[in-house]
């Protein structure tokens, strides 16, 4: 029997009611540890399973590596590894307030290149202490890391204190892309900010310089004992080296997957269901009258938008095919689960259930049933298909719309069971440089209220009152 809650999620009644208590499942990760002396340091070999993982940028300023880094550390925490990007541009803005030009970073400036390995060495000492103090599992160094001297420096560092090496190299020749980054990115950067663009594009070209005659890329022979994905002209091309454990794997499976051309990815609830006019749980019921509307302007709205190649995905519930139905479009269905009960009904039946989902809403597993972190695992496909994609509208159900809205706004997993996705809105999301610019677009049809926040007392010994203190009115 399914037990669940929220949108997507499952919650099947047995008779006689009783309690069917569970743990949460709890992920902990430990640091490797060693107690070596410090002059046996070296000797010390990077452990295989379970251990840190350092991932290193590698290429010329303009080539994507600070997206590549944002992207890959928002998808890392999404699937529940814990990961922090560490970007050395940015200790070098705080260390030197105001920027003045390239010639900071002209290679023959003493000064400037001092200031540059000590920013990357408070970089890398932050590193450490995220890796071993403060209990992450991944560390993205974001910098050039342009010559093999700096990258063997890294290694070392690596090896000891532990750490597993993965380098990302991102190299491109295309003029087009290096200008459209230049403009999209660089020129909002605090580096430019009292400049106008004509002068920050000069300066920034002369940055570029500064890099290219020292640059070594990683190589086929020299590199070869080292672990590496090697991203050529944006994605056209990929070589990679030494995969050597899951986590290297799904980095890999991932950088393979992400693109960068302009689209959007238009996300909605089905249309109100009589389940939810009723403040049922899920359920496989029909849409209201209400919804139908919804599924009727919701087609307008989709036929005024004028999408090129739009792909329609939605769940096999009867209230997601209606919806998708009205907007006479071919649709793709991905397969969802869900039961029928009431809130009121899970309180009164299964009140210890209930608290214990209030304390932890997204780690929280009924017996023989999903949590959001399973339904997280769950929708990993659904995120990677929706990366190589170009514009998507995905017509889902509560909990699927907060998971996916999670990775894109880049949430935590205590925010994103309380993400608020109303019926008869579409939220239309379109990438921009480092993030994603959210429109919400509501059609304008009236619907139940299904969001419920978490109550204030989440104590197991609390009155029924207070549980449902939260729960959104219906019939």
């Amino acid at each position: 029997m399914s037990l669940m809650v929220d949108g997507d999620e499952q919650f099947t009644n047995t008779t006689p009611p009783r309690e069917l208590t569970q743990n949460p499942l709890k992920k902990i990760w430990m640091p490797c540890k060693n107690g070596l002396p410090e002059k046996h340091i070296f000797q010390r070999k990077v452990c295989m399973t379970n251990c840190p993982t350092l991932i290193v940028t590698v290429g010329l300023p303009a080539r994507g590596k600070t997206y590549i880094s944002k992207k890959l550390t928002r998808y890392l925490n999404w699937i529940g590894v814990p990961t922090k990007e560490f970007n050395v541009g940015q200790y070098r803005r705080e260390f030197v307030k105001i920027y003045k030009s390239f010639e900071f970073f002209r290679p023959d400036n003493e000064e400037g290149l001092k200031i540059r390995k000590q920013c990357a060495s408070a970089a890398l000492n932050d590193v450490r202490q995220y890796l071993t103090d403060e209990g992450g599992q991944v560390a993205v160094f974001d910098a050039t890391n342009t010559t093999r001297e700096r990258r063997d420096t890294i290694i070392r560092f690596a090896e000891q204190n532990g750490f597993k090496v993965f380098f990302v190299e991102s190299v491109c020749e295309d003029p087009d892309v290096i200008a459209e980054n230049i403009v999209q990115v660089k020129l909002g950067s605090p580096d430019y900010t009292h400049c106008n663009t004509e002068e920050a594009v000069e300066d920034f070209m002369k940055r570029i310089k500064c890099y290219e005659n020292s640059y070594q890329t990683l190589d086929e022979v020299l590199d070869r004992e080292l672990s590496y994905i090697k991203i050529i002209d944006v994605g056209r091309r990929y070589l990679v080296n030494r995969v050597q454990d899951h986590i290297q794997s799904r980095i890999v499976y991932y950088l393979m997957n992400i693109h960068i051309t302009p689209r959007s990815i238009y996300l909605c609830r089905h249309g109100e269901s009589d389940l939810n006019v009723k403040g049922r749980i899920g359920g496989d019921s029909g849409l209201s009258e209400r919804g139908k509307e919804f599924a009727k302007r919701l087609g307008q709205f989709i036929q005024e938008q004028d999408i090129s190649d739009l792909k329609v995905w939605t769940s096999q519930m009867k209230r997601t095919i209606q919806t998708a139905e009205a907007l006479s479009v071919p649709y793709e269905q991905w397969k969802g689960v869900c039961e029928e009960m009431m809130y009121e009904e899970i309180q009164e039946h299964y009140p210890l259930e209930f608290a214990l989902r209030d304390q932890d809403k997204y780690r929280y597993r009924y017996p023989k049933g999903e949590s959001y972190e399973d339904l997280v695992q769950r929708l990993e496909p659904v995120i990677m298909e929706l990366e190589r994609q170009e514009n998507v509208l995905v017509i889902c159900h509560q909990a699927v719309m907060r998971c996916l809205l999670a990775y894109f706004l880049d949430k935590s997993a205590e925010e994103l069971p309380y993400l608020k996705c109303p019926l008869h809105t579409v939220l239309k999301l379109t990438p921009v440089a480092y993030g994603c610019k959210v429109e919400s677009i509501c059609l304008n049809v009236e619907a139940v209220n299904t969001h419920r926040d978490r109550p204030e007392n989440v104590d197991v010994s609390r009155m029924a009152e207070e549980a449902l203190l939260t729960v959104p009115a219906h019939q």
